[in-house]
């Protein structure tokens, strides 16, 4: 018998880390092959942020994980981001 809510747990777990993390290259084994841009569906050049050492931080990224499963060597990560944890982005907040 399936256990739906298992099934359903585990998918809800996936989206909040997907949602509050961020990819992030390991510059210093990156090869520069360009997979990880080719397999972004949204066109954002991961390849140059990982050649820059630099997290994709674009409002664009739809953080599929398309370019983390492609890389042939691993090079790419999911990260927690505490980005919406902010204080600046709370709605009861007054300026």
């Amino acid at each position: 018998m399936l256990n739906l809510k298992k099934i359903f747990h585990q998918q809800t777990t996936q989206r909040e880390a997907l949602v509050a993390g961020q990819v992030v290259p390991e510059s210093s084994r990156c090869v520069q092959c360009g997979i990880c841009s080719f397999s972004c569906p949204i066109g954002i050049d991961v390849r140059l942020h990982a050649w820059r050492g630099e997290p994709v931080k674009s409002s664009a990224c739809l953080t599929c994980g398309e370019c983390v499963a492609r890389c042939p060597r691993g090079v790419l990560r999911f990260e927690h981001t505490n980005l919406f944890e902010n204080d600046l982005f709370d709605p009861e907040r007054r300026l």
